[in-house]
């Protein structure tokens, strides 16, 4: 079968699931809606994988894009005859799928889109509505995506439900004794950006990390809002005990999660997050947001805890508790380990993704 993966740009995921498929029967061509301000993912494509030139992928789609795009595509679709496209985001790649009327189309979605663009405006939710009115099937990876998907008009016998998972023999619990040192150590690891709430973490640290001298904080990554958060660090004083070691490879992110105490996400909207299952991979607790997502995932005293999302106070409050409860810590990382094993196995649920081709054909 020859399948057209079209993709809004090029991230981890993008690369997961692209090496994936090209280590299945299918023939698989990639297509890139656009390629952002930052760099998502430095390794390159599987050989096995036919990237497709088209007129998008070179920098941001804007609204005015559209015409030439959608007319491209058609061009796109007639060079390669595929049998089947599978595309996402919901509102971007697969909308454009769904107005040059093709089929069989698998439209996935990557949370956001349906947590937050759908609500955008009047507009972006009738294109969430056409998409998928006009779609054979649909991924999403939790059930809240599940839950939105249907009140948007999708079918709920044509949806298919799964966490995309992590690697965990890459993310795995440290083979090391973790030396035991003064220090607390939190880890975020989510863009600077207004959606994943950092500027709440910023400030919680700055509340907690007063009271304790001990409390030191890594931000990974980068985004349109690094400036204002690094001058929340500098105005209170305490931006000698934040890292920012910026976008770390994947092959070095796991040892970030092996060295942190505790993961930290204040995130407003999330379906299943992948930060979130690399921690538990890795046996490290999380303190993350009370958002439905995240709810479908931890469970408070167990595996991490909830703060109210948008509550600088209460995430602070929790981080200063849980630096009086750290001695639970290790068995909590047990058990976060053992969920990502029971239900975060991305070798064990990417044939999912193949059940829904199927499911669509």
């Amino acid at each position: 079968m020859r399948i057209l993966y079209f993709s809004r740009d090029y991230s981890t995921h993008d690369h997961r699931f692209l090496s994936a498929l090209a280590q299945t029967e299918h023939k698989i061509y990639y297509l890139r809606l656009e390629r952002g301000s930052h760099t998502l993912e430095d390794r390159p494509l599987s050989p096995e994988i036919d990237q497709v030139e088209w007129v998008g992928g070179k920098h941001p789609a804007t609204v005015k894009d559209s015409v030439r795009l959608q007319d491209d595509l058609r061009r796109v679709i007639r060079q390669v005859k595929p049998d089947l496209i599978q595309a996402g985001p919901i509102q971007r790649s697969a909308f454009l799928v769904a107005l040059t009327g093709f089929h069989p189309l698998v439209s996935m979605s990557w949370g956001y889109d349906l947590l937050h663009d759908a609500k955008i405006n009047p507009f972006w939710r009738w294109a969430t509505r056409y998409t998928l009115h006009h779609s054979d099937a649909m991924i999403g990876d939790c059930n809240t995506i599940r839950q939105l998907a249907i009140s948007y008009g999708m079918q709920d016998d044509r949806i298919i439900t799964y966490p995309w998972g992590v690697d965990i023999h890459h993310f795995n619990v440290p083979s090391f004794q973790r030396v035991k040192v003064p220090t607390f150590s939190l880890l975020s690891t989510r863009g600077f950006e207004p959606i994943y709430g950092i500027d709440v973490i910023a400030r919680a640290f700055v509340i907690a990390a007063r009271k304790r001298p001990e409390l030191h904080l890594t931000m990974l990554g980068n985004g349109s809002q690094a400036a204002a958060i690094r001058q929340i660090f500098l105005v209170d004083g305490v931006y000698d005990r934040v890292h920012f070691p910026g976008q770390v490879t994947y092959a070095d992110l796991p040892t970030y999660y092996q060295n942190a105490d505790l993961y930290i996400s204040a995130s407003h909207s999330d379906g299943t997050s992948i930060s979130l299952l690399e921690a538990f991979a890795c046996g490290t607790p999380v303190v993350v947001s009370d958002i439905p997502g995240n709810q479908e995932w931890v469970t408070p005293g167990e595996n991490g805890w909830l703060f109210p999302d948008g509550d600088a106070e209460a995430l602070a409050t929790v981080i200063l508790e849980v630096i009086d409860k750290r001695l639970v810590l290790p068995e909590m990382g047990y058990k976060a380990r053992r969920l990502a094993e029971t239900r975060a196995d991305w070798e064990k649920n990417f044939p999912k993704l193949i059940a829904a081709y199927q499911l669509a054909m």
